[in-house]
């Protein structure tokens, strides 16, 4: 019950995660998880390209094809939706985390 609970929760986290680099350099799947994982999130790539198809359906990341050594991979990129996002998002956790944090 408690993983559940925690993955929905954990799940928000990630998508702010996403925009936050995506932001900056286009990214793609597999350095997201890498990058996720980095930070404590153990999450399949079955877990991961739902979310970013789903931001990508919000207006939240846009998405390019590229041919890397023969092979097409998908990267993907905050769009100005997902930035004003980004930052409402800040704001709302550092004013959450403020209140909680003790």
């Amino acid at each position: 019950m408690e993983d559940k609970v925690l993955r929905k929760l954990f799940l928000g986290f990630i998508q702010i995660h996403i925009l936050h680099h995506a932001k900056d350099l286009p990214i793609y799947g597999t350095w997201m998880l890498e990058e996720l994982k980095e930070h404590g999130y153990s999450i399949s790539s079955g877990t991961l390209y739902p979310i970013l198809h789903s931001m990508e359906n919000d207006g939240l990341l846009i998405k390019e094809d590229r041919n890397v050594d023969g092979k097409i991979r998908k990267y993907y990129s905050t769009t100005e939706k997902g930035s004003a996002v980004l930052i409402e998002a800040r704001n709302k956790a550092i004013e959450l985390f403020k209140e909680i944090k003790d």
